[in-house]
């Protein structure tokens, strides 16, 4: 329970700062989705970087594009533009940004000849993709899917760690750390789902 009080702590103390900046910036001349189209934009370039093998230029592309993924729904709000069509459009680009990451470290890894690594990544892939079906067939369902070690912005940090501690070594250990704790959350997120029904 430890983990997840933290983890919620500051998701909301993240939204409670964003909201607070958000309101003073309701004016601005920018859609949430066209803060989530830039914010996809910059993660394919961030990809792109890292199948080039820049990966301390990659890790913090990555990061940008990830945070302005968190500013997008808080635009929304402060423009009061939320509602289903965003968010449908949000999920979207997020898995797509999420895959194509993904892709980018299989490429490098392939070239390496490193398999063990490259399962890895084909394993986080799913445990990310299955984290959030989980949520969404849940909460579909009216129950909570939230439950869970790592959630999206667990998966970027770890991302974005392994990917700028890479000339040392770091990222094969960092995407087989990603895929085991991707597997229990998955697993921790459907059990917590099926005690509900």
């Amino acid at each position: 329970m430890g983990v997840e009080r933290l983890q919620q702590e500051y998701t909301d103390g993240t939204r409670r700062v964003i909201a607070g900046m958000m309101s003073k910036l309701s004016r601005i001349p920018v859609t949430a989705n066209q803060v989530t189209m830039i914010g996809f934009v910059i993660n394919v370039i961030a990809a792109v970087l890292v199948y080039r093998e820049s990966f301390i230029a990659g890790g913090v592309v990555f990061l940008i594009g990830s945070i302005l993924d968190v500013f997008d729904g808080a635009v929304a709000r402060a423009r009061g533009e939320d509602g289903p069509k965003g968010a449908i459009f949000d999920s979207v680009l997020d898995r797509t940004s999420e895959a194509i990451m993904f892709g980018a470290i299989a490429l490098v890894f392939a070239n390496d000849g490193n398999e063990i690594a490259l399962f890895a990544v084909i394993v986080a892939l799913t445990g990310s993709f299955m984290t959030s079906y989980l949520r969404a067939k849940a909460e579909s369902m009216g129950l909570d899917g939230t439950h869970g070690l790592m959630a999206r912005a667990e998966r970027v940090v770890l991302i974005a760690a392994a990917l700028l501690f890479a000339p040392l070594g770091a990222l094969p250990w960092g995407i087989i750390l990603l895929a085991i704790l991707s597997a229990v959350t998955v697993a921790q997120r459907a059990r917590h789902v099926m005690r509900q029904l």
